[in-house]
């Protein structure tokens, strides 16, 4: 019994474990015992951060949408912060104009989507090559060009579509570059889509390529290797084993670039013109106008639903392919 007693006051043995509790997701794992509310607790800042800075802002877009307008105060916002007051009127209004009569805001809607689409899938197979050549042949340049690819975060936006401006003039470089090709005399800001697509293209693509490399960059050698022994050629490789691995990263890049670009408007307010308006200027010129607020909010409304179907899309197949791993 004295034996005993030493060794457990020994103070080199071991310390006990015990079952860890806090939550279902730790039944029958031992370790280090948490109280219910330590994991839940990290969440805390993140979820103020998210109600401070986005739910109450998107809930004053739903208060001056579903409010009226003072006409007397030069046809100010009336926001109604009582959902029991709220009028749908003007909401109604504003979605009638996408078929209704002369639908005027249809055009600028069909625009986007396919100025999405096409910049979209420019990305999508550029930036892929960028991140491929990047993550798998780049190692000894793999910093420089991570750091190429970071740096245009360093200027402006704004500035950078300033820089396009001068380089797509009529007597700008790239009319000079082109003339060859009977392009010369070109005047690629008179309202051009290729041109508001490509300018999508240029501020965007980052966007594409970081999410890939990281994707491509985390593919292990060995299951290419194994590909390969199996007698499959680079091409069935990259396609059977590269390419459904990298498809997470397609879906989220996708997604990363197609959100801000429904909602852009400075891309084309600098590069194009009313004939090649998306549906981001339409809130733009909203509101701009005297009593346009509540129809710039109406706006806001529609457009959240619209992307909002990719979002979901996309938490879903990553629930999909999470159930599936």
């Amino acid at each position: 019994m004295p034996e005993i007693a030493a060794a457990t006051t020994e103070p080199d043995a071991p310390p006990r474990r015990t079952k860890r509790r806090g939550g279902d997701g730790d039944a029958g794992k031992t370790g280090v015992w948490y109280p219910r509310w330590y994991w839940p607790s990290f969440i805390t800042p993140g979820a103020i951060f998210l109600v401070l800075l986005f739910l109450l802002p998107f809930y004053v877009v739903f208060a001056v949408a579903f409010g009226s307008i003072d006409f007397s105060n030069f046809g100010q916002a009336v926001p109604y912060y009582a959902p029991w007051w709220w009028s749908f009127s003007t909401f109604n209004q504003t979605l009638t104009k996408f078929y209704v009569g002369s639908a005027d805001y249809q055009a600028p809607l069909i625009r986007t989507f396919e100025y999405v689409i096409a910049a979209s899938g420019i990305c999508l197979v550029l930036g892929y090559a960028v991140a491929y050549y990047t993550a798998r042949f780049a190692t000894k340049y793999r910093g420089l060009i991570l750091i190429l690819l970071v740096s245009p975060f360093w200027i402006s936006y704004l500035m950078r579509i300033y820089a396009w401006q001068g380089l797509l003039d009529t007597e700008g470089p790239i009319n000079w570059l082109l003339s060859p090709l009977g392009f010369g005399g070109t005047n690629w800001l008179e309202g051009k889509s290729i041109t508001v697509i490509l300018g999508l293209v240029y501020g965007y693509i980052p966007f594409m390529i970081l999410p890939l490399y990281a994707s491509l960059d985390r593919i292990q050698e060995s299951l290419l290797e194994a590909g390969r022994d199996l007698g499959g050629s680079g091409a069935q490789t990259f396609w059977r084993v590269t390419l459904p691995l990298s498809r997470p990263a397609i879906l989220a890049g996708i997604v990363i670039v197609t959100l801000p670009m429904f909602g852009d408007y400075y891309t084309n307010d600098l590069l194009g013109t009313t004939k090649t308006s998306m549906f981001g200027n339409l809130i733009s010129q909203q509101r701009e106008q005297s009593g346009g607020s509540t129809r710039a909010a109406s706006l806001v409304l529609i457009l959240s639903v619209i992307v909002l179907i990719p979002m979901l899309y996309y938490l879903r197949e990553t629930k999909r392919q999470a159930e599936q791993a």
